[in-house]
């Protein structure tokens, strides 16, 4: 008799009392902190926001029930201080709290003290969190699974004598990644022998500054793969279940630029032996909560286990459209100790949903942030669109965080509806003041590698030339400026002509009429 896919080993089964949750406190920022809020005002749970000075007149400021301020812009200066988080949720009697995505959402020692103070995190336990925090004790935990792993080396690696023979087992070329690496960071490319000792000393010293661990490991390098991502949840009473993939494969710097669900690629075999692997990650670290399983996918369409993520993901807006569940909603329902609602054979896929997201970004200049202020700021609507953002018309982008500006998402019958609709709704985007990855975009959407499913991660560096992009509205815009100086110039030329003559009152002009 085959086991039934929800439930967790006995060993590790364990129930969790009912916790009352009146009032929650955001330990973020921007679209995370407002997407969060709405779903607990929905819950009938109030919000506690917690702002720097930069975000002082930001709308998730204003939408919560009570704001405190945490101190200056810069991040470790106010939302990366989690004492005084602890502080504020203590004084405000808050019963717990969502970390959102970034600055704390990941942090194991954050999440006790936390739990310490008598406070609920909305997120996995601390140990969870570190044993998928590190790459390499994510691999020896899913070991006993069975969960298909890149060929390369077990553990760390510091000798290049050792690692040059690990290369030329699996052979060139090969990856170096950094264990507690993320964003590209620590990780570099070896196509040959004569390369490898200077790369990996690089990919060491790059992963010590970045994250404090020069831990190092070496797999086969995949050169044409797609990123695809598992969302699992998992509550306290041994059920954990999977909503379904995600195609993150459109990337720039190894950070993605746009998602959809489900992948065009996955079979329904696929899609289940995936969410089985996901499945049984979430069970090698005793998860609970939301979290999402990363996969690269070969050419062949042989998968392997990429890394976990512990909390939200940006993109889980596309996961929503398709399945009709509100994620934070169950986040903080498992945290509170409910039980799943639902089972994995009640969970269908809706259609078709695509992620936008939207930077102040100038994909013309190597996709460098562009700061300024929203002078025109006009969100799209209409069926099957949602925006997820933090700004409104006449705010500026502040230097001092992630310049992304919001997250257009788009759901349709299926994936040509879902295309049609992202692309009419870029275009009824109106932003002004900054320069966006809009018109990037519409130009992913449009070319043919994407329409007809056969992209992989290197789509940006295959594809796109900043020529690429359609200029309409730059050049709108243009046409518009000299027009303006135009008639600006000419209404200062009569006000010259008229300077110093009497000014004729109207009766005088108008009496030969009378």
């Amino acid at each position: 008799m085959q086991k039934d896919r929800n439930e967790m080993p006995t060993f590790k089964a364990r129930k969790q009392r009912r916790i009352i949750m009146k009032k929650i406190l955001v330990a973020n920022r921007g679209e995370i902190a407002l997407r969060v809020m709405r779903s607990a005002k929905e819950m009938g749970i109030n919000t506690v926001a917690v702002y720097s000075e930069a975000d002082r007149n930001a709308p998730f400021v204003r939408y919560a029930d009570e704001a405190m301020l945490l101190g200056p812009p810069p991040s470790g200066a106010s939302y990366l201080l989690g004492d005084k988080i602890i502080e504020v949720c203590k004084k405000l009697k808050v019963d717990g709290i969502h970390p959102g995505y970034g600055f704390l959402s990941e942090n194991a020692d954050f999440a006790r003290k936390v739990s310490a103070a008598g406070i609920t995190f909305i997120g996995p336990s601390p140990e969870a969190m570190e044993v998928m925090g590190s790459k390499l004790a994510a691999k020896a935990a899913v070991k006993a699974y069975d969960i298909p792993m890149i060929p390369g080396t077990p553990g760390a690696v510091e000798d290049p004598r050792e690692a040059m023979a690990v290369a030329k087992e699996i052979g060139f070329p090969i990856l170096i990644k950094a264990s507690a690496g993320g964003g590209g960071k620590g990780m570099r490319i070896v196509e040959h022998e004569e390369e490898l000792e200077e790369q990996m000393n690089r990919a060491i010293s790059e992963a010590v500054s970045s994250f404090g661990d020069g831990s190092v490991f070496i797999e086969r390098y995949i050169g044409s793969p797609r990123h695809i991502e598992i969302q699992v949840l998992a509550d306290h009473h041994g059920h954990i279940l999977h909503l379904f993939e995600r195609e993150c494969s459109v990337q720039r710097r190894h950070q993605k630029v746009v998602e959809e669900a489900p992948s065009v690629v996955l079979t329904p075999e696929l899609r289940e032996a995936m969410g089985q692997c996901a499945v049984n990650v979430a069970k090698a670290c005793d998860y609970r909560g939301a979290g999402t399983v990363e996969f690269l996918l070969d050419e062949n369409k042989n998968f392997y286990f990429l890394e976990m993520n512990t909390r939200l993901q940006v993109e889980h807006p596309v996961t929503e459209m398709i399945s009709g569940i509100d994620l934070v909603k169950e986040q903080i329902r498992i945290a509170r100790g409910e039980a799943l609602r639902f089972k994995q054979e009640d969970l269908k896929i809706n259609g078709h949903a695509i992620e936008i997201r939207v930077y102040a970004e100038d994909p013309a200049n190597q996709f460098l942030p562009d700061i300024g202020t929203l002078k025109t700021y006009q969100r799209p609507g209409g069926p099957g669109i949602r925006v997820d953002d933090g700004f409104e018309e006449g705010m500026e982008i502040p230097i001092y965080y992630d310049p992304m500006i919001a997250k257009l998402v788009a759901h349709g019958s299926d994936r040509k509806e879902a295309i049609r609709r992202m692309l009419r709704a870029i275009e009824d985007f109106k932003i002004g003041g900054v320069t966006t990855t809009l018109q990037f975009g519409a130009f992913v959407l449009k070319h043919k590698a994407f329409t007809s499913g056969g992209f992989d991660t290197h789509f940006v560096k295959k594809h796109y030339q900043p020529e690429c992009l359609d200029h309409k509205d730059e050049e709108a815009e243009k046409i518009a400026a000299i027009v303006a100086a135009r008639l600006h110039l000419q209404s200062q030329k009569k006000s010259v002509v008229n300077a110093g003559k009497q000014p004729v009152s109207n009766w005088k002009k108008n009496r030969a009429f009378l």
